[in-house]
């Protein structure tokens, strides 16, 4: 009888390895291909240079090696300081417009769809993935149209609202059915499947990692549903932007601390280079 359950168990997790590399291959398709690129243009490169036959024989026996990252490396990859600035631009002209403008909501709203525009065509040149200037873009115009269908200033902060409310709960899921949200995406982008879950430092590095980021959704709702409930429109405006770029970033060092201390050195180099160059799509 354990033998059977043993098969069916592993043909379940060969089934899902397929089932999340099927649903998140957009995502990781763009970066595929250019680490893809990359490794065809050392490999040309190795293959020319070699001049005898023992060269040839040490080449086919030892796998290309990847250049080894730094954690300034991973950083520089998620985007930056620059990417988290980016994110809260919008809602920073919008708050300033609207106090300054004797709160014109349709000014206020043009000009934050406009620094919008303005981040999505900075992104473009910085040759950055569409879906990112898509999401971010796709944010602001939901969020100006619903104050701008209400008529009311503070809902434009109620998309953003309802987002941080679906990402806790979805965060929160994956960590209470032992299926760590980072975790998951690390097996997918590393086409490593569920091969983390069988790591016991792995899983709790992941899942500690994960709650870092439910701590900051539901921070983040603690803080702001009752200023729009109220609607404290200035507390609101700068509790966003002041729980937007610098609390992401806390979050963000946070996660990378307790993700490199749950692991042991040699798995977290591991982890992190793979991360690192895959975010990077092979750019130097």
């Amino acid at each position: 009888m354990a033998e059977p359950t043993k098969r069916q168990h592993e043909s379940l997790e060969e089934n899902l390895d397929e089932k999340l590399v099927e649903i998140f291959k957009p995502e990781i398709e763009a970066a595929e291909s250019l680490l893809t690129d990359e490794s065809s243009a050392a490999s040309s490169s190795g293959t020319s240079s070699s001049a005898t036959p023992s060269s040839d024989a040490s080449s086919a026996e030892a796998p290309v090696a990847r250049p080894a990252t730094t954690d300034k490396d991973f950083f520089h990859a998620l985007g930056g300081w620059g990417a988290l600035l980016d994110i809260g631009l919008p809602w920073i002209a919008f708050l300033i417009v609207y106090g300054a403008s004797d709160h014109n909501l349709k000014l206020a709203l043009i000009v934050a769809v406009a620094s919008g525009a303005a981040v999505a065509l900075l992104r473009l040149l910085r040759r950055q993935p569409l879906r990112n200037v898509a999401g971010g873009f796709v944010g602001v115009l939901i969020s100006a149209w619903v104050a701008n269908r209400s008529g009311r200033a503070e809902d434009v902060y109620l998309p953003g609202l309802l987002v941080n409310l679906g990402y806790g709960a979805l965060y929160l899921l994956t960590v209470i059915f032992r299926w760590p949200l980072f975790g998951v995406l690390y097996g997918v982008i590393t086409q490593t499947g569920t091969a983390w879950r069988r790591d016991p430092a792995m899983l709790r590095g992941f899942s500690r990692a994960t709650l870092v980021f439910v701590g900051l959704f539901a921070v983040r709702l603690i803080v702001q549903v009752p200023l729009y409930l109220t609607h404290s429109l200035n507390a609101l405006g700068i509790a966003k932007v002041g729980l937007g770029l610098p609390f992401y970033a806390l979050a963000l060092w946070l996660a990378y601390a307790v993700l490199r201390g749950s692991l042991p050195p040699d798995k977290w180099d591991e982890a992190r280079d793979h991360v690192t160059h895959l975010l990077r799509g092979g750019k130097k």
